[in-house]
């Protein structure tokens, strides 16, 4: 029934009722939720809940037939937790709640918790005028070497020192002793009733320095801790941020400014230069850069015109654009992000729960310990016993009040804070990094599989190619100039629907080149074009065709054909070797090749493919440079074109003519014979693979509902260079999960251990073992922001790529 990110399977399904969505702010920590629970649980109509405090968020269903608002409201502050604000939702097959009570608003997925105001709340006030008191009592102890009472009872006298200590006590231990009232109402075994009890205990005995010690030193470690979470917050924050709260809408040709709620679908929404985008659309008029790294990650801004896809969130850099909305509100593609990003967040990962077991048994038997190390040296060491061990002796004194300390530091010890946040701390911070450079996680499971991957598979066609034909050689023959070839190749392509013909005219326009009218123009199916220009004929077309027209040389092309025997002078004969080189180092490279020819001369060959992306080489070196191999490739196309495209990236392996359901297998194998597998696609015709691997990420996810869907991790953009980034943010997250796991036990360890032989105090325990891990771990998480996908980019990008074309297509045919 009940889930959350410490807590559950993290993947209930939620039941039929009225969905409540909570901000409670201080519920920030695993403990915390774990009170919530309990005493949500305890109220009859409560059906099930999502508890989220790393986001400060409680999610509740009910049944609005047997409870309302109020009492699942009171169930939370009963738990010791200020409800900051409520809305209220329906799911199938359940009434309306009765709406916000405070007036405040909230999605039914919940809000992210406000920002708190650490340093200037109550409990701040109150912790600085306890630590005040502490300083004034240790002055009147150590430092002025006057102390008198102050205070006479029938239990003693308190001495001025003594007074300020308890003073101490109650104004920064109030809080934790209440926390602590509210875990054990609810049975819960936290960091709260720990220190709740050991303060009481304190005082009770009149342990007054080391009651106000620990009262203070714990509530500075919580407001650092509050603080540190509050900034954690803060990355999802600004995610939200992202999308504008208004939006200006076009009706009977009059602008309007109007909350982005109420924009509907097939609205026009005007977007003016450095305004953000409010709403997926499509541009219906105007042209602008448009800067969306945001969604998709891209550094730079990317060309928008009519009949483009903008996203919410986006910012319009440059000209005026009037979309026409495709999505509302919470339907846009930043808002699909940002509720994954949340789920994501709210899923346990293994480590996690294997850290939630393991904190089950060890703060019962850190807290028997404690107990034993009160009561039991006292009642077996009358004065002193040394103890020699290797050559080491060590003296324990006896006396009930030295070893109730111990225990009491052994309490502080016992509770399991810092290691019991390290993952999901870690996995907040990794997946919203991810988010910020398009990179979305669906969950910490997937982003631990991603970073212990073995090898990697990828799709060919859309993945490590463009998915799109475009010519790639120019080469002219018998004195032709490359302009010449392709001004008539362009004129015969005109008017064919071929993909290769419009990769023809779209380089002949990236060229500037001018095409002639052609007339008598005809198509030969499945071999090419010819027309007359000028009253000379032209051919375009493949090798077979170039034989078959009988064409100048023809008889000597690999593709064969019945070519004519009549003798050509010397200068023919060169010009045909040539061509007939040409044509086959492009075919090896598993390309496709256009002649351009007349019945007296040819003109050059023309050399198309789906074109490599220019970062595709880079971004498997990055990764076999990180460690992952082997890096396969797989693809339905021909074994001659995937041996050329394999060779050229310098995959480990490739496996060509592969249907949908062979690529399964081929993954499968890879797994068997490697481990885990991460296999990159496009999403859609490759799902069967991504679903079968151990990671699947989605390639340019950016407004596809089904690749985001799909996927257990999904490119915003198309950007190769994420893959490497993605493995190398993954990777590093589980690094800094162990380090901030394996340190806190073994710090915990260490302090344990010394506190028998009066080596760890009350404070050391807090400062170090309590607030000092906490921070540590909070801190060390908080560096997977700072790893950037830029230096997995290749800085050449595309101009590199033309760089290379331009220089292949300047090669002679001799």
């Amino acid at each position: 029934m009940t889930r959350h990110s410490a807590g559950g399977d993290g993947g209930a399904e939620r039941p039929d009722g009225s969905v409540l969505s909570l901000s409670v702010p201080k519920m920030d920590c695993p403990s915390c939720a774990g009170k919530v629970e309990a005493s949500l649980e305890r109220v009859e109509g409560v059906l099930g809940t999502d508890l989220r405090p790393i986001e400060g968020t409680a999610i509740v269903t009910y049944d609005p037939a047997r409870i309302g608002e109020g009492d699942v409201a009171a169930a939370i502050e009963g738990a010791g937790y200020a409800v900051r604000g409520r809305a209220s939702e329906d799911t199938a097959g359940a009434g309306a709640g009765s709406g916000s009570e405070t007036g405040e608003t909230a999605e039914g997925r919940g809000e992210i918790a406000p920002p708190a105001e650490v340093w200037t709340s109550e409990r701040a006030i109150r912790t600085w005028i306890g630590g005040l008191l502490v300083l004034v009592g240790l002055t009147f102890e150590f430092v002025l070497g006057w102390n008198p009472t102050v205070v006479s009872t029938p239990l003693g006298a308190l001495s001025a020192s003594d007074a300020a200590f308890v003073l101490a006590a109650a104004a920064s231990g109030v809080a934790v002793v209440r926390s602590g009232y509210y875990s054990a109402r609810n049975r819960s075994l936290d960091i709260d009733l720990l220190m709740g009890a050991a303060i009481v205990a304190a005082m009770a005995v009149g342990l007054f320095v080391e009651a106000a010690t620990l009262a203070v030193l714990f509530s500075v470690a919580e407001l650092l801790e509050r603080y540190a979470m509050d900034r954690t917050r803060d990355s999802l924050r600004e995610l939200i941020a992202l999308a504008p709260e208004e939006a200006t809408v076009v009706r009977g040709g009059e602008e309007a400014t109007v909350p982005v709620g109420d924009v509907e679908i097939g609205d026009t929404v005007a977007v003016r230069p450095g305004e953000k985008i409010p709403v997926d659309g499509v541009v219906r008029d105007g042209e602008s850069a448009v800067d969306q790294s945001a969604i998709t990650g891209e550094s730079v801004p990317v060309d928008k015109a009519v009949g483009d896809e903008v996203y919410a969130g986006t910012i319009n850099e440059a000209g005026y654009l009037e979309l026409e909305a495709t999505s509302v509100e919470g339907d846009s593609t930043l808002s699909r992000i940002v509720d994954l990003v949340r789920d994501a967040r709210s899923k346990r990962t293994d480590r996690e729960q294997f850290v939630d077991r393991f904190a089950g048994y060890y703060t019962p038997v850190v807290v028997a310990l404690a107990v034993a190390t009160a009561v039991v040296p006292p009642l077996v060491i009358d004065t002193t016993v040394t103890v020699s061990v290797a050559g080491y002796s060590h003296a324990f004194v006896g006396g009930w009040r030295t070893w109730f300390v111990r225990g009491l530091t052994l309490l502080v010890i016992a509770c399991p804070c810092a290691f019991v946040i390290s993952t999901p701390v870690s996995v907040a911070s990794g997946v919203t990094a991810a988010a910020r450079n398009g990179v979305l996680i669906k969950g910490g499971r997937h982003l631990e599989a991603m970073g212990e991957v073995d090898a990697v598979a990828f799709d060919k066609t859309g993945t490590l190619t463009k998915g799109e034909l475009a010519v790639t050689d120019v080469v002219p023959a018998g004195g032709a100039s490359e302009t010449e070839v392709l001004r008539y190749a362009g004129a015969l392509e005109r008017r064919s629907e071929h993909p290769i013909a419009e990769a023809v005219l779209d380089r002949a326009r990236g060229r500037g080149v001018e095409t002639p009218e052609v007339s008598a123009f005809e198509t030969v199916s499945g071999r090419g074009v010819r027309a007359s220009v000028d009253g000379t004929v032209y051919y375009a077309g493949n090798p077979a065709f170039f034989a078959e027209t009988d064409g100048p040389g023809g008889e000597a092309l690999t593709d064969g054909g019945v070519g004519r025997t009549a003798e050509r002078d010397a200068e023919r004969a060169v010009e045909r070797d040539a061509i007939d080189v040409t044509v086959r180092r492009l075919q090896r490279e598993g390309k496709t090749v256009v002649l351009v020819w007349t019945d007296e001369r040819v003109l050059g060959a023309i050399g198309i493919a789906d074109e490599i992306r220019p970062e595709a080489k880079r971004a498997i070196a990055e990764l076999r440079e990180l460690g992952v191999g082997p890096i396969v490739m797989l693809t339905g196309d021909n074994e001659g074109t995937a041996r050329a495209v394999a060779e050229e990236l310098g995959v480990d392996a490739h496996r060509a003519g592969l249907l949908p359901d062979e690529k399964v297998e081929a993954v499968a194998e890879l797994r068997a014979e490697h481990g885990d597998v991460a296999m990159v696609g496009d999403g859609i015709n490759d799902a069967p693979a991504l679903a079968s691997a151990t990671v699947g990420v989605a390639m340019g996810a950016a407004g596809s509902d089904a690749a985001i869907e799909t996927a257990d991790i999904a490119l915003m953009g198309d950007g190769l260079g994420k893959v490497p980034y993605l493995y190398a943010l993954a990777r590093d997250a589980n690094s800094v999960i162990r380090q901030s796991i394996w340190a806190s036990l073994g710090v915990k360890t260490v302090l344990a251990v010394g506190v028998p032989f009066g080596y760890v105090s009350v404070a050391v325990a807090v400062l170090v073992g309590d607030m000092g891990m906490s921070l540590g771990v909070t801190a060390n998480a908080m560096r997977l922001s700072r790893i950037s996908p830029e230096r997995f980019l290749d800085p050449e990008g595309e101009e590199g790529s033309e760089s290379e074309n331009e220089t292949k297509s300047g090669d002679d045919a001799s």
